[in-house]
């Protein structure tokens, strides 16, 4: 063996290692995100009655076969949120009725600035009401900054609390309480 160069079985081995983390890096992009579906592959579906996307992502850790999931949100027509369990890693494709992801990677909420996914504030309550067909935490967000008397506010997607999504205007700053289908945030 000359000076420097090391045995074919090591060198193989190091090259495996090497393919390993750069396919471990590489799907560091196919982690579960919010307004996401994975279409096809389906071979398990459940109905989720905490309303809690974890539940479906803790659901395709636990079996085996599962490979990917999607999760969707309840319906407006008071149906309930659905887990779909997957036997193949489908591409994603955009859609505000879901959040998906791959077995082992965690459910990933959007961060934007002033506004707490996942989040509910309960009490305090100014006012609240339904938003249109299409009204998001936007417009929630958007009515308690017009209004001088709110300091927070909670959207509860539609499902949640109704068959329509709805407003909580906050006249007081509560302490925040994870609660899936719910965002909130604090303007003033």
């Amino acid at each position: 063996m000359g000076k420097g160069r090391l045995p074919g079985a090591v060198m193989a081995r190091l090259l495996a290692c090497a393919a390993l983390l750069l396919l471990a890096f590489a799907s560091g992009t196919a982690r579960a995100q919010t307004a996401f579906d994975r279409p096809g592959g389906d071979y398990f579906s459940t109905p989720v009655t905490s309303g809690d996307p974890e539940d479906c992502a803790l659901l395709c850790e636990r079996d085996r076969r599962c490979r990917s999931w999607s999760f969707s949100y309840p319906d407006v027509e008071g149906g309930s949120a659905v887990c779909w369990l997957k036997n193949t890693v489908p591409a994603r494709v955009p859609g505000s009725c879901c959040i998906s992801g791959v077995r082992g990677a965690g459910v990933i909420e959007p961060r934007i600035e002033g506004v707490e996914t996942s989040i509910d504030r309960p009490g305090g309550d100014l006012r609240n009401f339904d938003l249109k067909e299409g009204d998001g935490v936007e417009a929630c967000k958007a009515a308690c900054t017009a209004d001088n008397k709110c300091r927070a506010f909670t959207y509860a997607r539609p499902g949640y609390t109704g068959r329509e999504a709805r407003c909580f205007l906050k006249k007081e700053i509560k302490p925040p309480r994870r609660k899936a289908g719910f965002t909130s945030g604090v303007v003033r």
